[in-house]
């Protein structure tokens, strides 16, 4: 793999370890028999809390279920190392510490619809044409499709740090948009796993200035953004150039805007990574960065 590969910023030793660790440790929790892949990581968070909402709720036969199943038992679900979902928003939960809604797997899940799964496929091929496949399969293994959206329409997503390796994510009809959005959020889940491998613990009280937010933000937030900011652009850019039809100009508008983002960046980048003590994070997030600054 290249120095100039995108492959490269997210290879990072300690990742797979913590991933397995925490695995484990669900799974010993649940009385289950998990395994050690990407996946089995992210649906052991899934357990794990569905378990939780069961056992509050009394529902015996729930609880059951979440503390036997295991990612074998999924394979209805799954897409290659990926299990897609598309819930309908009622069954979209909130906690009570966050509004941020979510969906866990449960008994009563059901396969996403052919056309859904299709557009996944066509959009991890594309992210892994263009150099992000390992990214997906190891930092967004589950993939919940939420609402239809246009192009002109506002799009959302996003991930959750109790529910790594997930990824929330509106989408359209192209699958270059749908690879953009989650290499985004795969991005959030890599550097939120990197700082807990390496056990950093970034300030709360010191803030830069976030030009995507148009506000101070805290350094995790504001380190959040770079980041998974300058690998959708590393992507873009890359799949411009076979893109076709009215994705074009929508692709072009995310560049130029990004253009603008990143160079509002510049003065305050390396004091925000200076309180990265971990160089091999500091590192990636700096290089990353770095190629999004300079030419195509």
């Amino acid at each position: 793999m290249s120095a100039l590969s995108p492959e490269a910023p997210v290879a990072l030793g300690g990742i797979a370890d913590h991933q397995r660790l925490q695995t484990s440790r669900i799974a010993s929790v649940l009385g289950n028999h998990l395994d050690s892949s990407p996946l089995d990581y992210a649906v052991a968070h899934h357990l794990l809390e569905g378990a939780e909402h069961a056992a509050r709720a009394r529902d015996a036969d729930r609880l059951a279920w979440y503390r036997r199943t295991t990612v074998r038992d999924l394979t209805h679900l799954s897409a290659g190392p990926h299990i897609v979902l598309s819930p309908c928003s009622a069954d979209l939960l909130r906690s009570e510490i966050s509004e941020t809604a979510y969906y866990l797997i449960g008994p009563d899940t059901n396969p996403a619809p052919p056309e859904a799964l299709g557009l996944v496929r066509a959009a991890i091929a594309s992210a892994t044409e263009h150099g992000f496949g390992t990214l997906l399969t190891q930092h967004a293994p589950v993939i919940c499709l939420l609402n239809r959206r246009r192009l002109d329409e506002t799009l959302h997503s996003w991930a959750l740090t109790r529910l790594p390796g997930t990824v929330f994510t509106d989408y359209t009809a192209h699958p270059e948009v749908l690879a953009r959005d989650l290499i985004h959020e795969a991005a959030h889940n890599w550097l939120n796993d990197a700082l807990a491998a390496y056990d950093v613990s970034l300030p709360a009280d010191v803030t830069f200035f976030s030009p995507w937010r148009g506000t101070p933000r805290p350094v995790y937030g504001f380190l959040h953004a770079c980041w998974a900011f300058s690998l959708t652009v590393m992507y873009v850019r890359k799949a411009r150039r076979s893109a076709t039809g009215g994705v074009v100009p929508f692709l072009d508008a995310h560049l130029r805007q990004q253009a603008i983002q990143f160079a509002a960046t510049a003065e305050c980048l390396d004091q925000a990574l200076a309180y990265v003590p971990a160089n091999e994070i500091r590192e990636r997030i700096g290089r990353a960065v770095g190629k999004v600054v300079g030419p195509p």
